[in-house]
């Protein structure tokens, strides 16, 4: 993983995404992360798009809520339910 702080990060970004293949590229503020460049392998832009969305992920953080407080079905049983 590199890191580099936020006011030393003026190369081109080609150049942090070169850097990528050796693990992440971490921009700090200060010391604290703020961003960071990480290499996507079998992602398409759509589920880079979902991951990123904040609603899609509180959404999928109630669904995981609700199953949990009200129990869900197991995939066992919605096999047989689609068989």
């Amino acid at each position: 993983m590199k890191v580099i702080e936020q006011t030393d990060a003026t190369a081109p970004l080609a150049e942090y995404t070169a850097d990528i293949r050796n693990g992440p590229v971490v921009v700090t503020n200060h010391g604290q992360p703020v961003a960071a460049l990480v290499s996507l392998e079998n992602a398409d832009m759509e589920t880079v798009a979902l991951s990123t969305n904040r609603e899609f992920l509180d959404l999928l953080e109630r669904s995981r809520s609700q199953a949990t407080a009200e129990g869900g079905i197991s995939s066992e049983e919605m096999r047989r339910r689609f068989e």
